[in-house]
């Protein structure tokens, strides 16, 4: 139920947010707009405010909206009125009436960027864990436990990192972008920094994905390498671990923490047989040393080591929080860069270097909007902001049935003082209605094998 009501609540603030940007901008121009619709198919509702020309509707489904102008080529217009027709309006009206639905959705990112930011976030500290072997992270030097203080892509100015997740960001920008990363860093007991360089240039990357994040050998932050609770029966309890353990060391390799734990346990029925390993363990103020034989368990088409207990402490939290004004700078570089980001997604999925699993549809948009939701008020904000960004940019795409297609006509007018004829209109309008087709299908597929595959 959650579910469904967080996708309902997004769509139809993205949908009302998107259309009022067409709405606001044609009655600044003085255009006579004569339906606002949230919604297709049978009408749930409709008013007609006193004074008002507007009807505003709300419609059965929530996939889209419009708004319906008045305008010569919909019907026959009164002489008295053919100043308030969209057709009769100047090149520039018409171009910042069509422009204007998207850039609603982008302004409605930054504000919802802005207020995250201002209200604050709770965030794992910048602290990294330990680096995936023979990653380009561990090639750089990182061996765990740094916190980064600060970074930047290429030769920019370094960029203060005050949570995890803006490392993982910028480090999700400089490798689709395939330049360098700087960062600057300090050792938990080091008091001053140095800087690392992870060179992506000559990674072969197509998208963010958990593979990429393995490649660059930096996939969480810093968790301690403690003990949770130990279920019954497991190797755990025969070998004696307690919840709140701290593990020091297993053999001869020092444990930093939780996730370089996990990895050592399952990586230790490589040969398809359980090994015991000496575990160094800090119990209170004492140091206990346990033989461990970690379980041999079936996952998929390979065998494991488990131990039967939770492994791996929460991560250091931060409160992530900015002024007034810096937090709306902040709001708006991320609108941006998220922007920027989508454009070149798209692009590398429309020349076949990024994979069109990438394209997401309504099926996953709902799921994720039900587990933001479920997270608190922060995340859903922050997920509306992305999806917003997404709408604002899909709609900004060159088909004709996109206000980027309608914005490619006035291009062209604006280029030729001559307008698109009839029939090149409604021959580029079928094409890009086959086109929108096959995305959302696609789109639709993608949903059906994440969610049901």
């Amino acid at each position: 139920m959650l579910t469904l009501a967080a996708f309902v609540l997004a769509l139809g603030l993205l949908i009302a947010v998107h259309e009022y940007g067409h709405y606001a901008m044609a009655r600044f121009c003085g255009v006579k707009v004569l339906r606002f619709s949230i919604g297709f198919g049978r009408t749930l509702a409709k008013w007609q405010p006193r004074g008002s020309a507007t009807e505003f509707v709300l419609g059965a489904f929530p996939l889209g909206g419009y708004v319906l102008m008045l305008d010569e080529r919909e019907g026959t217009v009164p002489e008295h009125e053919r100043h308030l027709a969209f057709n009769t309006q100047p090149l520039r009206s018409r171009v910042a009436i069509v422009a204007a639905g998207p850039v609603a959705n982008l302004l409605l990112a930054v504000a919802l960027y802005a207020m995250v930011n201002w209200s604050g976030v709770q965030s794992a500290a910048p602290i990294l864990a330990r680096p995936v072997a023979d990653s380009i992270a561990a090639r750089a030097g990182l061996v765990g436990g740094e916190h980064v203080r600060s970074a930047a892509i290429g030769d920019d100015d370094l960029q203060v990192t005050e949570s995890f997740e803006s490392v993982h960001w910028v480090m999700t920008r400089a490798a689709l972008q395939h330049q360098a990363l700087r960062l600057e860093v300090s050792g938990a007991k080091d008091a001053g920094t140095r800087e690392l360089v992870l060179d992506f240039r000559g990674l072969d990357v197509k998208e963010a994905n958990a593979k990429l994040f393995h490649d660059i050998g930096i996939v969480g932050p810093l968790s301690a390498p403690v003990i949770g609770k130990v279920s019954t029966g497991g190797a755990a309890e025969r070998a004696a671990l307690k919840e709140g353990d701290l593990v020091q060391r297993v053999g001869s390799i020092v444990i930093v923490d939780g996730l370089q734990l996990r990895d050592l346990i399952r990586a230790s029925v490589a040969t398809g047989e359980s090994s015991i390993q000496l575990w160094r363990v800090r119990r209170g103020e004492s140091i206990v040393e346990l033989p461990v034989k970690p379980d041999l368990k079936q996952e998929g088409d390979r065998q494991v080591g488990r131990i039967g207990a939770y492994v791996g402490g929460p991560p250091e939290l931060v409160l992530v929080r900015h002024g007034p004004v810096d937090g709306l700078r902040l709001a708006v570089v991320r609108t941006w860069e998220v922007a920027g980001l989508t454009v070149r997604m798209m692009g590398q999925m429309i020349v076949g270097n990024a994979s069109l699993s990438n394209l997401s549809g309504p099926l996953t948009i709902a799921d994720y909007a039900g587990k933001s939701a479920s997270l608190g008020l922060t995340q859903y904000l922050i997920f509306l902001a992305l999806i917003s960004v997404s709408l604002g940019v899909l709609n900004l795409l060159p088909l004709p049935v996109l206000d980027g297609g309608h914005l490619m006509y006035y291009l062209w007018e604006g280029a030729t003082a001559r307008c698109v004829s009839d029939a090149w209109m409604e021959r580029f309008q079928r094409g890009g209605v086959a086109v929108l087709i096959l995305m959302m299908s696609i789109a639709l597929f993608n949903d059906i094998g994440r969610l049901f595959g």
